[in-house]
């Protein structure tokens, strides 16, 4: 699906998404990433929502995100209850989202103007 742009004024952007992929301003890709309004962290090393731990969020907690979005593909899934109360214990708002929900919010909110980092698990896979 085709997400239609308004003005993002140089900031990373969902364009679209589909089964295992996602596009960032009009560019698509097929691994899991990080998207940052002004940063794009490709290949980020996930295998499944099951092995998510803090770990996997250093490189992004370093960008000093207030909120970050977790996109875990076509259906919702939650990560283990310990990585999430780390994440909010740091003063970081979590939310996990399906991907095309994550998308769209992460568009609204960097329009907005605010420090939203999306982690999407594009090529998880089960454990």
């Amino acid at each position: 699906m085709k997400l239609h742009l308004t003005d993002y004024a140089g900031l990373n952007a969902f364009s679209g998404y589909g089964e295992g992929y996602v596009a960032v301003n009009q560019v698509r890709y097929a691994c899991n990433l990080i998207v940052l309004p002004d940063q794009i962290i490709e290949n980020w090393h996930v295998s499944s929502i099951e092995q998510l731990d803090m770990q996997h969020f250093d490189t992004l907690l370093m960008a000093q995100p207030e909120i970050i979005l977790l996109g875990t593909g076509r259906m919702l899934q939650f990560p283990n209850m310990s990585l999430m109360k780390a994440l909010i214990s740091q003063g970081i708002g979590f939310e996990v989202m399906d991907t095309q929900a994550a998308c769209r919010t992460y568009n609204i909110l960097s329009t907005e103007g605010r420090r939203v980092a999306a982690a999407m698990l594009v090529q998880a896979r089960d454990a």
